[in-house]
């Protein structure tokens, strides 16, 4: 939205709908999550904003009336990258192989928008021996060790216009279009980029289902101000002149990859408003007091823990993290965040100013209760803390209740 006034008549972002329903509201959450701190004084000021979830009835999509892209700019100092995690690493080689084989992706050029630090177009080129071109501003020159001759070419900028003259045979885009306002913005810029070249197209979002089924409520952060159904992400692809190929869910179904290709002609395609499925409207309507349900189990679930005297760490320095504890207003119920990757350590969470370590730092400290955000990750985490000889209670946060892995 261009609009962070709540007070003002919604309209949705992908199909300029005005059937709008509200959802949740969520006051004064991190404005970044993947921002950490040098300083515990400065991690408590971190800047936050509100989150007014609003479901659009014709197409499915939800997003943030609140949002306000006035105050985001992403910069060096920005750090999401997963890759320090084995699970997640097997994930991205997977998805890697699975595009090269798809579009015989061997001695081509791969065009990443919004590639992070680097690592998953590096993949894609290592594997397929490709050359790559990634557009991120918050890009740190430097990170990627790999093979030497690896054709890679970083513009620490947002794609836009300007860069419409660079061909790729793959075009992808993970993780970024739930973090722009107008998504349809990029979309057009791309399309128009693209014209009659016979360009692969592969974008991956979150999957607002598995938020709303699974109750996986520390995804709702500031960052993201558009959550995607199966059908409003089709719909802003078609409408955008690209021609949808196929729509699945990834990674444990918390994800959605959607393969796409020009259109003909590139005109925009009239959409007839068939509606959402039934199925989403129906956990939309019933999310909010799902979620307030949710953060009371975990509210009684750390009050005990601390009662009982027992320490208790969080694994995972990232969103889902940074989501759980400020929603939460945890303080001392948790002492520490662990995080594998090395430029996380050492600093502190937005908001609640907790500690981030390495895992390394759990021998000395002996904790109880280990916390896990995600479970897709726990059997890696518990592989790393017998390696440790530690045993603790590990909670995942499954919905409700939560469940104690064994």
């Amino acid at each position: 939205m261009n609009s962070p006034a709540t007070d003002q008549p919604a309209c949705c972002p992908v199909c300029d709908a005005t059937d709008i329903t509200d959802c949740i509201r969520i006051p004064q959450v991190p404005i970044y999550c993947n921002v950490l701190y040098e300083r515990q004084e400065e991690a408590l000021r971190a800047p936050a904003g509100d989150i007014d979830l609003c479901f659009c009835g014709n197409c499915g999509h939800l997003f943030n009336n609140a949002f306000d892209p006035s105050r985001i700019d992403y910069s060096v100092e920005y750090e999401n990258s997963l890759h320090y995690s084995g699970r997640f690493r097997e994930y991205a080689q997977s998805l890697a192989r699975g595009l090269i084989e798809r579009h015989d992706l061997h001695h081509k050029t791969v065009i990443e928008i919004a590639c992070g630090k680097g690592d998953f177009l590096e993949l894609l080129c290592n594997l397929g021996n490709n050359r790559g071109i990634g557009f991120d501003p918050s890009h740190v020159p430097g990170r990627q060790a790999g093979a030497a001759d690896t054709e890679l070419t970083f513009i620490r900028d947002y794609y836009c216009e300007a860069y419409r003259d660079y061909r790729a045979d793959l075009v992808c885009c993970r993780h970024a279009l739930e973090h722009i306002s107008r998504p349809s913005d990029l979309l057009r810029t791309l399309r128009g980029a693209i014209g009659d070249h016979p360009t692969a197209i592969f974008f991956e979002v979150p999957n607002v289902l598995f938020t709303l089924r699974d109750l996986a409520i520390w995804d709702l952060i500031y960052e993201h101000c558009g959550y995607f159904s199966e059908h409003s992400l089709r719909q802003v692809f078609s409408r955008n002149g690209f021609s949808v190929t196929q729509i699945g869910a990834e990674f444990g179904g918390q994800f959605l990859g959607i393969h796409a290709s020009a259109g003909r002609g590139g005109a925009v395609i009239p959409q007839e408003p068939t509606g959402p499925p039934a199925e989403l409207t129906e956990l939309v309507r019933r999310f909010s007091s799902h979620y307030q349900s949710k953060v009371q189990n975990w509210n009684d679930t750390l009050r005990q823990l601390h009662r009982k005297g027992l320490k208790s760490v969080l694994w995972g320095a990232g969103s889902k993290g940074v989501s759980f504890t400020n929603t939460l207003n945890i303080g001392e119920e948790i002492d520490c965040f662990i995080d594998l990757n090395p430029h996380k350590q050492g600093r502190y969470v937005p908001g609640t100013g907790h500690p981030v370590h390495s895992p390394d730092f759990l021998t000395k400290y002996q904790p109880d209760v280990v916390i896990v955000m995600n479970p897709l990750y726990t059997d890696e985490i518990k592989q790393h803390l017998d390696k440790m000889g530690l045993h603790p209670r590990i909670i995942e946060d499954l919905s409700p209740p939560m469940r104690t892995a064994q």
